[in-house]
């Protein structure tokens, strides 16, 4: 997936604007007939356009959210002058571990019962902010033996062997008007 060109032939193009940058890419694609497995990432500048690729059936093929950027902005390496639109998807999920302490989590690692009843681990929470951390602090428990994760491991990120640290809890469901307490508990998605 290829969405802007920094350097072609030798010249350096990190000063040129976006808009210029993409024109050469596109010119790129069509010069050399790059076809499977290249795939030039989609733009546009209308943004009805863009909030279609906000739409579920995107984000079942991968695709996390849309990328705004300034058609003028020059490439900036190290520096981040774009936003992010992320794809937002709400499903309900058990808290089976928490990464850090009980009194104070840093992470939540989530699981869904699958059809023959076991706790699959689906994702993992991004870091609590502090204000979440200490709201959820103490209200998990230690989980004992029979929790379905005593003894499990899981990697701690994409594309790596080291074991995530984790303590397999009971959680009661904190619920204030209708409405679970903890609102910064989005899924970062770090699946098994």
């Amino acid at each position: 997936m290829v969405f802007d060109l920094l350097e072609i032939e030798g010249a350096v193009l990190l000063q040129e604007p976006l808009h210029r940058r993409r024109a050469a890419l596109e010119e790129l694609f069509a010069a050399r007939r790059l076809s499977a497995p290249w795939t030039l990432y989609p733009q546009t500048t209308d943004a009805e356009v863009a909030r279609t690729w906000l739409d579920s059936a995107w984000r079942s093929v991968g695709i996390e959210g849309v990328m705004v950027k300034d058609p003028a902005s020059r490439y900036r390496p190290g520096v981040r002058g774009w936003n992010k639109l992320r794809a937002r998807t709400t499903t309900e999920a058990v808290i089976g571990a928490v990464t850090g302490t009980l009194r104070c989590p840093m992470s939540l690692l989530l699981g869904r019962f699958d059809a023959g009843g076991r706790l699959r681990m689906i994702g993992r929470t991004t870091p609590l902010r502090r204000a979440a951390s200490s709201e959820l602090g103490g209200v998990p428990r230690p989980a004992g033996r029979d929790h379905p994760w005593h003894g499990r491991r899981f990697s701690a990120g994409w594309h790596t062997s080291d074991p995530l640290v984790f303590q397999s809890v009971v959680a009661d469901t904190a619920v204030d008007a209708g409405r679970y307490r903890i609102r910064s508990a989005t899924c970062a998605c770090s699946m098994t």
